[in-house]
């Protein structure tokens, strides 16, 4: 029927655009490792995606606005994975489950992770996206300390303080490990996991 046209023209363009925006994120990703994000330009992405600097600014407006959107990407990553920490039942399991996930992301997507944190002070939007990450990483390693008998509060010595210091103790110790190797991440790993484990209490 005819008037079925228009939505099949609309879905496809949909679909187009979503292409070519998937297109634009993965370039900025390879660019960042090629070039950094200083040095990277919006005719490199552009280019590199193969479309225009026009069209790609129909989908972005700056090289910032690209870069965030790729953080937004990655960091769905990371939320996937708090929360798996978050269901794990036997703390021992979760903390070891949740350093190779870690590893995992890190692995895949350190650039893009450095570059968040690198840009979460003067970017809001990066700032809020990589803070509200590490509130759900909080969340997560506080409910394994809980499970693993910690007592739940916000004194020092109980389970939500020391979950946020590990949190960014991880996120620390991950940032410097990646600018040298994926052994040096590994390695990052078994230091982490050790700290949390001692922290539960669970090295014994």
């Amino acid at each position: 029927m005819p008037g079925n046209h228009p939505v099949r023209s609309r879905r496809s363009a949909e679909r187009k655009g979503d292409v070519r925006e998937r297109a634009i994120l993965d370039t900025c990703e390879v660019l960042l490792a090629q070039k950094g994000y200083d040095a990277m330009t919006v005719g490199d992405v552009a280019q590199g995606a193969g479309i225009t600097r026009g069209a790609l600014y129909f989908y972005f407006g700056s090289k910032q606005e690209v870069v965030t959107a790729l953080v937004a990407r990655t960091v769905e990553h990371l939320w996937e994975r708090s929360r798996a920490t978050a269901r794990a039942d036997e703390p021992r399991q979760a903390i070891a489950a949740a350093m190779q996930r870690t590893v995992d992301l890190w692995n895949e997507h350190g650039l893009v992770m450095r570059t968040a944190i690198d840009l979460s002070l003067t970017v809001p939007e990066i700032g809020k996206l990589w803070s509200h990450t590490a509130d759900l990483f909080v969340a997560a390693i506080t409910a394994v300390l809980e499970r693993a008998g910690i007592q739940a509060g916000a004194a020092p010595e109980q389970a939500s303080a020391m979950a946020r210091a590990l949190c960014w103790m991880i996120e620390r110790t991950f940032y410097h490990a990646s600018q040298e190797s994926r052994e040096k991440l590994q390695e990052a790993s078994a230091t982490c996991e050790h700290i949390w484990l001692t922290s539960a209490g669970l090295t014994s």
